[in-house]
């Protein structure tokens, strides 16, 4: 593992934790030459899925890819990294229990929508306007208002 600090790949494993639902495991590293520490995660590597873009082009479920466009629209907001965490897991497990080996990115961003949507509505309105490509102020007032009602 490279210390996101110094790039140098010795470190040890200072604290290693199960998560709450037990399908990751949290670590808590530092780096032996800089003695700064940082935390890693680990994940069972699950069936792999196979997102289909708008555009037909088909590539590779990336759970990275769907925890930064989470915690983008969460910036600056009152929600920690465990809640981001635990939304990616949980959609990611919903995706793989549909027990399909493609699934298109509206399937995605329809799932992020709806738990955003219930987590913080600035959240919401942020990742909706990226999602939906909101062309205008008049089609993002429209949502607004539709979440005010």
């Amino acid at each position: 593992m490279r210390c996101p600090f110094c790039g140098q790949d010795k470190d040890r494993v200072v604290d290693s934790r199960t998560s709450q639902d037990g399908k990751s495991i949290r670590r808590r590293r530092e780096c032996e030459m800089c003695r700064k520490r940082f935390t890693t995660y680990e994940y069972v590597e699950d069936v792999s899925l196979t997102i289909i873009k708008n555009d037909g082009r088909r590539e590779p479920f990336d759970r990275q890819k769907l925890q930064r466009g989470i915690e983008l629209a969460c910036k600056k907001r009152p929600i920690s990294s465990e809640q981001i965490t635990a939304m990616v897991d949980e959609i990611q497990e919903k995706l793989q229990n549909l027990s399909k080996p493609e699934i298109t990115s509206k399937e995605v961003g329809e799932e992020v929508i709806r738990r955003l949507k219930d987590l913080d509505e600035v959240a919401y309105v942020r990742f909706a306007s990226v999602y939906h490509k909101f062309k205008d102020v008049s089609e993002f007032m429209d949502e607004l208002k539709g979440l005010l009602k």
